[in-house]
């Protein structure tokens, strides 16, 4: 879509644009250095994950017209992912935005827009569903949590069921008779023969010259072994007009300048410094285009088993709880029926729900690039101040 020259300029505007990403870090609720925190290992990011979940308890909402609260329930709902992108504004403080020795006025804001919609409907999420806007490393931290969690229960079980079906092997040669095992219900969905292989290539996956490309989510320094002090940063970015998320290199330590020019992978070596590549087996579970990413409810494997015959409360999982609390909420103008949550942040998110909104649109409009440029009219306007102009903007 063509916007109007005035429209642009109000966009480029530094004041505005400024104020606009203020006031929807505000609404989405965390800080501006949220992008750009310390360093932290898997282990330290899914302990953080926790803690956060701990202390939120349950999430409540308000009826409209009443002053009780009642619980969210998300159980109904699946999270779908929607788009990524990267959106460079004017830091306007002193030393610019990009980090020690980096010449730029220019801050990046990273984000994530996801749905919750109804019953696993993620091919065709059009009505009763939230749309939500979180910053990049939250959505992946919680993503890639319960991703993690899910490819280790997984192998777990699949590692089970193939020793369990060699061990009945060899019963059958031996005619021995077989053992009543009650938990044999585990692997009457389990293709041993497929699932083993892929979880012996997820172990193996170093060995067989792969590194995991979710290591490299957060910002991180490569050791590029070059004498003339060239500093490279590996993390995570937007590709495919935001319908991927893969790992970049960039110049510098805040991973905000993209080197197009150069590829990953031509600087992943293993500690004996052979070449190694990249494995996104992990990470494309956490964008994928037409399934939903995760769905909300837990399921109670006893009670679907018939264990128990007693109906249990429905539990919501982790990566829904935490995406759901930490995210900017569009929720009204789609018709979702749960509403927006009574918690600390309550009456700024109901205030800001329009901003929000209005954002979250332009974002999917495309307009801006995948470095987080603004696009006018088919080019792309450098906020620094220099431009380079394609197409229509010739």
């Amino acid at each position: 879509r063509t916007h109007s020259l005035a429209y642009h300029q109000q966009l480029i505007n530094p004041s505005t644009m400024k104020l606009s990403l203020a006031l929807l870090c505000a609404a989405v609720g965390y800080s501006a250095a949220s992008p750009f925190a310390p360093k932290k290992s898997r282990n330290t990011r899914k302990a953080k994950m926790n803690a956060k979940l701990m202390s939120n308890a349950k999430t409540l909402r308000k009826l409209d017209g009443q002053d009780e609260e009642q619980e969210v329930d998300l159980s109904g709902y699946s999270i779908k992912f929607e788009k990524c992108q990267f959106v460079k504004s004017y830091n306007g403080e002193e030393g610019g935005g990009g980090g020690e020795g980096v010449d730029t006025i220019l801050t990046t804001q990273r984000f994530v827009i996801f749905r919750l919609c109804p019953d696993s409907s993620c091919s065709s999420c059009n009505y009763n569903y939230g749309e939500y806007i979180v910053d990049m490393e939250t959505y992946l931290e919680a993503a890639l949590g319960y991703k993690e969690e899910a490819q280790e229960q997984y192998c777990d079980t699949c590692n089970e069921c193939y020793e369990k079906a060699a061990e009945a092997a060899e019963n059958d040669d031996a005619n021995e008779e077989e053992e009543e095992d009650e938990d044999a219900w585990k692997c009457q969905n389990m293709d041993t023969s497929s699932c083993y292989a892929e979880c012996q290539n997820i172990e193996n996956m170093e060995e067989n010259g792969y590194m995991d490309a979710s290591e490299f989510i957060e910002c991180q320094e490569l050791d590029v072994g070059d004498d003339d002090g060239v500093q490279l940063f590996a993390g995570a970015m937007c590709a495919s007009s935001g319908t991927r998320i893969k790992i970049g290199i960039f110049s510098d330590e805040d991973c905000s300048i993209y080197d197009e020019s150069k590829d990953i992978e031509d600087y992943m070596k293993n500690d004996d410094g052979y070449n190694m590549k990249l494995s996104y087996h992990l990470l494309k579970q956490t964008f994928s285009e037409s399934e939903c990413i995760a769905s909300c409810l837990v399921e109670d494997e006893e009670q679907n088993n018939g264990d128990d015959g007693e109906e249990k409360e429905a539990e919501v999982n982790e990566m829904c709880e935490e995406l759901y609390e930490a995210a900017g909420k569009c929720e009204s103008s789609h018709g979702f029926e749960q509403g927006i949550v009574d918690y600390d942040n309550y009456d700024n998110q109901v205030r800001n729900e329009e901003l929000v909104c209005d954002f979250i649109s332009s974002l999917q409009a495309g307009h801006y690039d995948q470095t987080g440029e603004i696009v006018v009219s088919g080019g792309r306007t450098t906020l620094g101040g220099s431009s380079t102009a394609t197409g229509g903007q010739k």
